[in-house]
């Protein structure tokens, strides 16, 4: 596995020496740091209160230097954590399929895999067309990985946002009640004016991408009927 400047990675922090966190970074023999300043963007009272020992986290790669990996904790985006747990949750959970069926063949097919492409990107190519798949392990256990594959159901990612729409028109509420009839999105009516906006799609960035422009349309609507507009 290649580590470049701007990838985002998940580590496990495996030891805190003075204001210095050691991890070691999934799916590599590598191992990283971030030191202070690179946890969080305020004021660190307590560095334990963010990293300890064994705990999971995503951070950034800043820069490769030989073999000392330096990384960021602080400079990763909620959205990009999201996809980097969703990427190794399925990683995981192909692999374990593998090592189902191949039993102790199953760490020199994904070492092979890996060579070529992501596991669940393989895999999901190897769906309609397994050739690859099958140089690789054989026909018979193609087959097998497949059949348990395609059964799989894929479970939606959700994503919510809150807004806040406020209208001093007598039928404001109306008017509301009629931009927010978003057959697209569950939209719930919290309190004085704010309202939580939920989509569901396979990915995380189908599930963006969707809210993002369901919240646009909202706002471009809202904008049309003087109705006050805002993400909280």
């Amino acid at each position: 596995m290649e580590i470049e400047a701007g990838d985002i990675l998940i580590c496990t922090v495996d030891k805190i020496i003075g204001t210095t966190v050691f991890v070691e970074i999934e799916g590599t023999p590598k191992r990283g740091t971030i030191i202070l300043s690179e946890i969080s963007a305020g004021r660190i009272r307590n560095l334990r209160d963010y990293v300890v020992p064994k705990k999971i986290i995503v951070c950034k790669v800043l820069r490769v230097s030989k073999d000392q990996i330096e990384l960021s904790l602080r400079r990763v985006k909620e959205k990009e954590k999201k996809e980097a747990l969703e990427r190794s949750k399925a990683e995981k959970s192909y692999e374990g399929v593998l090592k189902s069926i191949l039993k102790d063949k199953g760490e020199e097919a994904i070492k092979k895999i890996k060579e070529i492409s992501s596991i669940p990107e393989f895999l999901e190519i190897s769906k309609d067309n397994p050739s690859e798949l099958i140089r690789i392990i054989g026909k018979e256990d193609s087959e097998k990985v497949l059949a348990i594959i395609k059964k799989q159901k894929k479970k939606n990612v959700q994503v919510k946002k809150k807004i806040k729409l406020v209208s001093e028109d007598p039928d404001g509420l109306k008017l509301i009640k009629a931009i927010l009839s978003e057959k697209e999105a569950e939209i719930m009516y919290l309190a004085a004016g704010n309202y939580s906006v939920k989509v569901e799609e396979e990915n995380i960035k189908k599930a963006d991408q969707k809210i993002k422009e369901i919240i646009e349309r909202i706002e471009k609507d809202c904008k049309k009927n003087d109705i006050e507009f805002s993400q909280i």
